[in-house]
């Protein structure tokens, strides 16, 4: 039984415990997903997902409730996680708002409103490392990465990173869970998870 843990403290929550359940089954196991809002729910998890929401809100519960520390200790030890849109931008080492306290557990920094800007919302075909098949990625008011650092890019659009890997963190602008398509959810826990990580 894989122990997942999804951030609940704000934003998407119960889409992406479904995709983390199909992607699960995808690989012959049972995932058990439990929401997190408070500390002490991170140490139980093997995976763990930050999704989008508010990315200051998000910022300052996690670390008003102690739960920052429990996942910079996930990702010290190797285990997985996803984050996507508002959960890349906490995951970041430089937001550029001083609102967002980041976690610096994913080596990029952040335009948090560069797509907003210019489209609310869209869908794009993406070719994704990893992936046979282009990923059919919703983007809403979607976080820019503007500069990469010891990280592996993923997937690009209009020439710009939009999917990165940093060990066993996977971070990406787009909204994967809005889709049927788990595929981004099972290279971040299964699939492409660096052997180090797969092995705790």
């Amino acid at each position: 039984m894989l122990t997942a843990g999804v951030v609940a403290v704000q934003g998407d929550v119960s889409e992406h415990a479904a995709a983390i359940e199909r992607a699960a089954a995808a690989h012959g196991e049972a995932a058990e997903v439990h929401e997190i809002r408070t500390s002490g729910t991170v140490p139980g998890c093997d995976v763990l997902l930050m999704p989008g929401g508010e990315s200051t809100t998000i910022s300052r519960l996690l670390h008003s409730e102690g739960i920052a520390p429990e996942i910079e200790a996930h990702v010290a030890a190797g285990k997985p996680v996803l984050a996507t849109c508002a959960g890349l931008i906490v995951a970041s080492r430089d937001a550029k708002d001083d609102r967002v306290e980041p976690l610096s557990i994913l080596d990029v920094t952040v335009d948090r409103n560069a797509f907003g800007r210019q489209v609310d919302s869209f869908e794009a075909p993406l070719d994704v490392a990893g992936l046979d098949e282009p990923f059919p990625a919703v983007f809403i008011r979607a976080p820019l990465i503007d500069e990469v650092g010891d990280c592996e890019v993923l997937a690009e659009w209009d020439g710009r990173p939009v999917a990165v890997r940093d060990g066993p963190v996977l971070g990406t602008s787009f909204h994967p869970e809005l889709t049927d398509d788990v595929r981004i959810h099972r290279l971040a826990f299964f699939e492409g998870v660096p052997a180090e990580a797969a092995s705790d």
